[in-house]
């Protein structure tokens, strides 16, 4: 009994080690990947702010132009 008991022990506890390890990894990688979600979306944000800007920019000179 024991020769089939302490192997199947150790497979189990060697799966559930490995388990909890990749569990570890894939929780990183969603952080990691909502830190550079959040990060890209800033800076569409910020270039979005940047055009609108020059827009604005560009408009008043065509009406200083227009003039």
């Amino acid at each position: 009994m024991k020769y089939i008991v302490v192997p199947v022990v150790a497979f189990v506890y060697m799966l559930h080690s490995k388990l909890q390890a990749h569990h570890t990894d894939i929780e990183v990688l969603k952080a990691t990947a909502a830190a550079n979600k959040e990060a890209h979306d800033r800076e569409f944000k910020q270039l979005q702010e940047s055009f609108k800007a020059v827009f604005a920019k560009l408009d008043g000179i065509e009406e200083a132009l227009r003039k």
